[in-house]
Formats: structure tokens, C-alpha cells, sequence
């Protein structure tokens, strides 16, 4: 049996919501704690707030997109002004952790701590707090959904088991919480994610294609937009914004334009409209 069409604003046939995990250095720490004694390591994050975010602001202005940068509070202490252009360029800031910590393991007083410093960081830096969270790493514990929603926030963008928004299930019930899920095979770390020391990946056989992994990122699109569902790129500033992915970007978004009716959208109007209609 076929699944029910999504009911989009206007008319539009899909959604689709660019997004970058603007980790920086703090991404590495997740395998290794002493990246901050390794310069290479720690270099190889940097490129991504000093280099790669500029290139990936001056492309969606280029294409007229507003995007969703999920951004550790760290991050935003370190590059204040970086932090600040983004909320400029009127694109959507959402929480990711203070350090990339991994959530699952975490106690419930531990991920609200975590939570309330980056919140109060992004209050001072721009004047408001996220609406909108990505777990680091794409895991977080049983008890993260229930502390999300009671510290008020919209929606969560971190599981994997859906290609189109959902409630959040909260103690048996159906919550406010609206879920956006990612993908990997919409996500740049497993194409292109590489460094020697800690080892990403540990068998040492990748940096993929550019162009199959464009090839895959359409082919993904196509089949999203034939179904009319919500398409999650979920990319990283020091992975994307190198000269040649860029590029690759570049040729994704053109080509996604040229199809009728696609909804370009941050997290926040993906969610506050599927709250507002689901």
C-alpha cells in the first residue's frame, strides 16, 4: 500500500533542508581527547569555521538558500564572529553540544548542564537561544527527548528511522517534539571524513569519488522528490567547504533548483509546520 502525501505549504512537492554541523575541532574529541595536544588533528577542525564557512555563506547566498547550522557552544566562544555572520546571513543557529559530547553518555543533570551553557552562550552572542538540536555523533540517551521538550525546544534533528518529520514519542504519547531525521548517505563525514591519527575510518580506505557522491546525493534527491518526502543534507564546514567539494555543492543545489515546487526550509519552518498540520 502506498504512504499518504505529505501536505507541504503552497503546494510544494518535497522539502529540503541544507544543513551543517559546524564542529570545528570539538569533532575529533569524540575519538580521541588529546586531539587538543595534536595540532594536526585540531588543525584539520579549524579549517572548518576559518575556511570552509565562508565559502559554504557565500554559496547559499548565491542560490538565495537559508540553511540550519547546528553549532557547539565552543565553537561559538572561539569564533564569535564567525557565530555572529551566520545569524546575519539570516540563517537558522541550532545546539549541538557545548564540546560534541556524546549524549548517550550522559546523565539526564549532565546533557541539561550541557544544554543551559550553550543556550546562555548563544543568548549573549545573538540575542535569542536554539529552537532546534542535533545530537553529537547522532546518539543520544533514552531521557534526551523528554529533557528537550521540557526546556522548550521545537525540534530535534538526530535519529535516522524516517524520511519525513514526526512527533517525538514521550512516555507512550505522541509529543510537540518534532523529530527531522538525518541520513547517512546524505551526510559528507562518511564520504569524505578522513584523518590518519585518531584513525576516521579506522580501516584507512576512503576519501570517496566527487562525483558518485554527487551522483548519490541526486539520485537521493530524485527519489525524495518522486515521494514527496522532507531531503536532510547533513554536511560539516571542514569537510564540505574544501575548493572541490564546494563545487560539488554548488552543482547539487543548482541541479535540485531547476525541479518545480521544492520547498528550501530550515529546521525550525520544517518543524513549526508539521506541528502546526500533523
Amino acid at each position: 500500500m502506498g504512504e499518504a502525501a505529505i501536505k507541504w505549504p503552497d503546494g510544494k512537492r518535497c522539502a529540503v533542508m541544507i544543513s551543517f554541523d559546524v564542529d570545528g575541532p570539538t569533532a575529533w574529541t569524540s575519538f580521541d581527547s588529546r586531539i587538543w595536544d595534536m595540532p594536526k588533528t585540531f588543525s584539520l577542525g579549524e579549517y572548518g569555521p576559518i575556511r570552509g564557512l565562508p565559502r559554504i555563506l557565500d554559496l547559499l547566498e548565491k542560490h538565495g538558500i537559508r540553511a540550519t547550522f547546528f553549532v557547539p557552544g565552543w565553537i561559538a566562544e572561539q569564533h564569535p564572529e564567525r557565530f555572529r555572520e551566520i545569524a546575519r546571513c539570516k540563517h537558522e543557529l541550532g545546539h549541538h553540544g557545548y564540546l560534541h559530547e556524546l549524549f548517550v553518555n550522559k546523565t539526564y543533570d549532565e546533557q541539561r548542564e550541557i544544554i543551559e551553557r550553550s543556550q546562555k552562550i548563544f543568548q549573549e552572542l545573538t540575542g535569542k537561544t536554539a529552537r532546534g538540536f542535533r545530537t553529537p555523533s547522532g546518539d543520544f540517551s533514552n531521557d534526551t527527548p523528554r529533557l528537550l521538550r521540557d526546556m522548550g525546544f521545537l525540534y530535534s534533528s538526530s535519529m535516522r528511522g524516517d524520511d519525513r518529520p514526526y512527533r517525538t514519542v514521550i512516555d507512550g504519547k505522541e509529543s510537540d517534539l518534532i523529530e527531522i531525521p538525518a541520513k547517512w548517505e546524505l551526510d559528507d563525514f562518511p564520504q569524505f571524513g578522513y584523518n590518519f591519527f585518531p584513525a576516521m575510518p579506522k580501516g584507512q580506505d576512503r576519501v570517496a569519488s566527487h562525483q558518485w557522491t554527487l551522483e548519490n546525493y541526486l539520485m537521493e534527491f530524485e527519489g525524495y522528490y518522486r515521494f514527496g518526502l522532507c531531503y536532510v543534507l547533513m554536511l560539516h564546514p571542514q569537510v564540505i567547504g574544501k575548493p572541490g567539494r564546494i563545487r560539488m555543492l554548488d552543482k547539487l543545489l543548482a541541479h535540485i533548483k531547476q525541479y518545480p515546487d521544492v520547498w528550501f526550509a530550515t529546521g525550525e519552518e520544517i518543524a513549526t509546520w508539521w506541528l502546526q498540520n500533523y
